[in-house]
């Protein structure tokens, strides 16, 4: 059975305000899971993709985690006050920014291994349902990724 025309542009019929509400309650537990670790979300995930890759340039690091500089650039300069990251200039590209981790933010890692198995149990999924769940959002955001360059395009 299909939904009526009329039902479309109900709030419980929006993906977007589901997937908005999963996100914000998402938020509610890493804020209580990471508060013994001393980060914000957004600064546990520029974490994690120093602790998989290692240094990066600004731009890279964003890239990974489909931010802005001027979004970056705030959460960089808290968590190098920290004393978790250390920005240098590249010295063969002064315009570009290295990140790195200090010592403190390498060891921090060992610390932050719980938070996925606690985010994973707060789920109440199984790892196939949580493996499952993860390859759909990444398929939802490569077609949405590529609908909104066509609408780009279009215009």
């Amino acid at each position: 059975m299909s939904t009526p025309t009329a039902d479309w542009l109900r709030l419980d019929q929006q993906i977007c305000f589901s997937l908005n509400a999963a996100s914000r309650a998402f938020g509610g537990v890493y804020r209580v899971i990471l508060k013994d670790l001393g980060l914000t979300y957004p600064q546990y995930l520029v974490m994690l993709v120093l602790w998989e890759h290692g240094e990066l340039p600004v731009k890279k690091l964003g890239e990974h985690l489909r931010l802005d500089s001027g979004t970056l650039s705030p959460l960089l300069k808290r968590l190098e006050a920290a004393g978790l990251v250390r920005r240098e200039r590249s010295t063969r590209d002064e315009r570009s920014v290295q990140v790195r981790l200090t010592e403190e933010g390498a060891a921090l890692r060992g610390r932050a291994l719980e938070v996925p198995r606690r985010i994973a149990a707060a789920t109440g999924f199984d790892l196939d349902e949580i493996r499952e769940l993860r390859a759909r959002l990444d398929r939802l955001t490569t077609a949405l990724d590529a609908a909104a360059a066509e609408e780009e395009a279009g215009r």
